[in-house]
């Protein structure tokens, strides 16, 4: 029976031991990739020149043709979907809310979209005929 218990005991520490050097080696990988650098500039500061280059596309304005394309596409998904926040209307028709913005503002001027609440809590319902009511 000690043979047994000592077999045991050396299949344990044996087990230990390599789970010990798994946890190391996953520690070790983590730390190499949060300290990684793309091209000698830290990955945190790549990824916002990234996120900024990719907002400023062209610096030009939006024409008015594809303001009011924008629109129509807003407003088809707020007819689709009334009453529904920015965040959810902005997947459907497949633009940031920061992109509808001027095309929204224009909607609710016509008259075509009464919006209701403030701030994350805006929902968004079609208005019938255009009419401001």
């Amino acid at each position: 029976m000690t043979n047994t218990n000592e077999d045991l005991v050396m299949q344990i520490e044996q087990l230990v031991t390599e789970h010990v050097a798994a946890c190391r080696r996953a520690a070790r990988d983590a730390v190499e990739r949060g300290f990684a650098t793309a091209g000698g500039v830290p990955v945190v500061a790549a990824r916002r020149a990234k996120r900024v280059t990719a907002g400023a596309k062209s610096g030009k304005r939006r024409g008015a043709a594809d303001l009011a394309a924008l629109g129509e596409r807003f407003y088809r998904a707020v007819c689709a979907k009334p009453g529904e926040t920015m965040t959810v209307l902005a997947m459907e028709v497949g633009a940031s809310a920061r992109e509808l913005h001027r095309a929204v503002m224009g909607l609710k001027r016509s008259g075509r979209v009464r919006v209701i609440g403030q701030r994350s809590q805006t929902r968004y319902f079609p208005r019938t005929n255009g009419a401001a009511a």
